[in-house]
């Protein structure tokens, strides 16, 4: 059964999405079975996997509001064994079209629970707000990520979002764990970006990850040509610093191999898991 990983932070700006797109793309380079579902109205991560955002029927917006399925809305992305439910505009407004609706909360949940056989990771970026979107990424994820920008005011709000998880865990998902912080936008030229990293270590009580996300252009430059930083310069520090944070993830899962092709081992369903892959084959 897949693993569900939320990358959230209610702050925006701090490498969210990025994280998500590349931390996706580099569970896949390693073998594994990814699906990415966009849970933010701005689409970033369905265009930085190379959608067109534009021209997609079906997306988490249908899939909210009940029109379609989450096997409807599945796309092949420009990666390997990476597969996107997509997000658009539209999607701003289905918190008020969900005003009411009775178990809000779990729609994503119960979508994922038919598919999450299928994968071996389920990586969901959510928007930078505690809203219903948010909750539900929450409500469905076994553990949150959090990125955290290497600035000044790299904790402000951090307590806020640690509430509301464990809140959610409380209220609505007993199982959820924090999965640990990682830091972005690492800038080793500035006194600044080490004091934040040492200050974040010395007083907060999680896990945090040896890799740090440098700032680079090349991080930035990816995006726009539709590819994760693994594809448009394998070679480059940004690449290199998400390949070590999927690692580390593969690592708590003791899924990592040193030659870099991480297995499932020798799960039995495994085989079960790539004849249900193949009803993605259809998409686009």
């Amino acid at each position: 059964m897949g693993r569900t990983i939320a990358i959230a932070n209610q702050k925006g700006g701090v490498g969210k999405t990025t994280t998500a797109i590349n931390l996706a793309a580099c569970l896949a380079e390693k073998g594994m079975k990814v699906l990415t579902i966009d849970t933010d109205p701005q689409g970033n991560t369905t265009s930085g996997l190379g959608l067109d955002k534009t021209k997609l029927e079906d997306t988490v917006y249908q899939l909210m509001i009940g029109s379609c399925t989450i096997e409807d809305c599945m796309y092949k992305s420009v990666v390997d064994d990476l597969i996107v439910v997509p997000s658009d505009v539209n999607l701003a407004g289905a918190e008020i079209e969900l005003i009411g609706i009775e178990d809000k909360e779990f729609i994503l949940k119960n979508q994922v629970e038919k598919v999450k056989d299928s994968f071996d990771y389920i990586i969901i970026d959510c928007p930078p707000s505690l809203n219903t979107l948010t909750v539900n990424a929450m409500t469905t994820a076994d553990s949150i990520l959090v990125p955290i920008q290497c600035e000044y005011y790299a904790l402000e709000g951090l307590s806020q979002l640690i509430h509301t998880i464990n809140l959610v865990k409380d209220r609505l998902n007993p199982g959820l764990d924090m999965e640990g912080v990682v830091f972005t936008m690492y800038d080793a030229r500035t006194n600044l970006s080490l004091q934040v990293v040492e200050n974040v270590r010395k007083n907060l009580a999680q896990n945090i990850y040896n890799a740090i996300i440098p700032r680079s252009v090349r991080l930035a430059e990816a995006p726009s040509h539709g590819m994760p930083i693994s594809m448009y310069d394998s070679r480059s520090a940004g690449a290199e610093a998400y390949r070590e944070l999927a690692d580390e993830v593969l690592r708590q899962d003791n899924l990592f191999k040193p030659t870099g092709k991480s297995t499932k081992g020798k799960k039995k369903e495994d085989s079960e898991k790539r004849k249900s892959f193949n009803f993605l084959t259809h998409r686009r």
